[in-house]
């Protein structure tokens, strides 16, 4: 057989490629991997890594360590900047009744300078804070949480008594009944003045909750059971008075009346209520998302949700979906060609940017990006922050379903937001000093003016050489 020339072994490479569509990389670089500072909305990121870490970051667009806040507790999964300045986080506690994922324990506010002005605890045997929470105008704050709910109660509102187990060891915990969504608004006095709560809208109606749909076994068993919705937002809208929450377990977002309760709209998985087909093998049905986080406002009735993708007949892969509720039709959609550049089997995130950018996490790699509205992606990082130490690569074993370096949320803040006024934000050093730019040596790499070299017109040893065999097609 003749030898490849190095043209035709290109073409052999690239065209392999343009079928699979694959990238992959046993050992990968952290760190800010590239910048477009021309079209990427610039400002700070606010992230809190996960696992093995009680610290928040505020970092610039170069992964230049700005301003930290170290506190008592590992994230209770998210923290945000208030225009006041100040971080309002989840607590992460390590006594819990429940220990099902995303079960926190309590909201803390933190000044710039560390100190706690204001918290909210929840978690008693009976009720835990869990995955979110948000600040309302008025200066409330509204809290998701679970309560406890016994087999019996669950029996009586129509549960099948045959997809109750008798308990479920999970998390280093027993559990013995169902943990159901409730979402509690407080003052700042941390009194409530307001709950609306799914154990009251159970049934099998277009705005209920029906008791007896759950998840298929394998996906966890106490997802299938005792964690029946698994909400992972609540956000509150105020040019419409509603609260906008979402649910993992059923794949549908919601807007609940603020004033009434009721439920006035969902999107996602109409399955879930009697209607439309369900998923079935190899095919998505009229279910149009797959274990969905952070359902986002954006005004001009449009919604915004991570599609996780996972458990998806059709494959899995993630996406941010932009919803027109008035039509309920997807206007904007961005995913990549491959999961392996683009997925989360849980959690994630997507803020809009106000230049009309998107900012993900894609939270079990620790993978943050920005994508401009016709998906050019402008900024890409790997949170380096693995296990509570900086690592510089991320290797074979330090990822599965989730790595060690998992944010929950981040958060992408401009230079003028109204909390950082008068801030120092100077630089204080790289967030991971030991490693290298990757970003930088990138640009500097393209800079430089690299001639090809002459085309070869004969072997530059006999044929009949002791040289390396010739490389095959297969």
């Amino acid at each position: 057989m003749k030898k490849l020339t190095v043209c035709a072994v290109v073409f052999m490479i690239v065209g392999f490629f343009s079928a699979a569509y694959a990238y992959e990389a046993i050992v990968g670089p952290t760190g800010v991997l590239k910048y477009d500072k021309s079209k990427s909305y610039g400002g700070y990121t606010l992230i809190s890594p996960m696992t093995g870490c009680k610290t928040s970051f505020l970092i610039d667009m170069e992964g230049n360590l700005i301003h930290k806040w170290e506190t008592d507790y590992a994230p209770g999964l998210m923290a945000m900047l208030l225009p006041n300045g100040n971080l309002l986080r989840g607590t992460r506690h390590d006594k819990r009744n429940c220990t099902v994922g995303g079960a926190a324990g309590g909201v803390q506010e933190i000044d710039w300078n560390g100190k706690v002005v204001w918290e909210y605890m929840m978690n008693t045997p009976t009720e835990i804070q869990h995955h979110c929470f948000d600040r309302m105008p008025n200066g409330n704050t509204l809290i998701l949480g679970w309560e406890f709910k016994s087999i019996e109660d669950a029996i009586a509102k129509g549960r099948d008594p045959k997809t109750i187990p008798v308990s479920i060891f999970s998390g280093g915990v027993w559990h013995y009944g169902f943990w159901v969504d409730f979402v509690r608004e407080v003052d700042k006095a941390g009194r409530t003045v307001w709950e609306w709560h799914v154990w009251d809208h159970v049934g099998t109606g277009p705005n209920q909750f029906d008791i007896n749909y759950k998840l298929p076994k394998p996906v966890g068993e106490i997802y299938a059971t005792w964690d029946w919705t698994h909400f992972n937002t609540c956000e509150y809208v105020p040019e419409k008075d509603l609260i906008l929450l979402n649910s993992r377990n059923f794949s549908e977002f919601y807007l609940v009346d603020h004033k009434t309760g009721e439920m006035v709209y969902r999107w996602g998985n109409p399955s879930a209520y009697g209607q439309g087909k369900a998923p079935s093998w190899y095919d998505n049905g009229d279910q149009k998302i797959f274990g969905n986080h952070n359902a986002t406002w954006l005004g001009n009735d449009r919604v915004q949700v991570f599609d996780n993708g996972s458990e998806r007949p059709e494959g899995n892969r993630s996406a941010v979906v932009e919803v027109d509720i008035r039509t309920g039709k997807i206007v904007w959609e961005f995913e990549t060609k491959t999961s392996n550049s683009f997925y989360s089997y849980r959690q994630g995130a997507a803020q809009r940017l106000p230049n009309g950018n998107v900012h993900v996490t894609s939270t079990q790699q620790g993978h943050l990006f920005e994508v401009t509205p016709d998906k050019k992606v402008v900024w890409d990082y790997v949170n380096p922050v693995h296990n509570g130490k900086v690592k510089c690569t991320l290797e074979d074993g330090d990822s599965h379903h989730g790595s060690f370096n998992m944010i929950h949320r981040s958060y992408r803040y401009a230079a003028d937001f109204p909390g950082l006024k008068g801030k120092d934000l100077s630089v204080k050093g790289p967030l991971a000093p030991q490693c290298p730019s990757f970003y930088r040596i990138y640009q500097e790499g393209a800079k430089v003016d690299v001639k090809a070299p002459a085309p070869v017109t004969k072997p530059a040893k006999p044929e009949d050489d002791d040289g390396p065999p010739a490389m095959k097609a297969y």
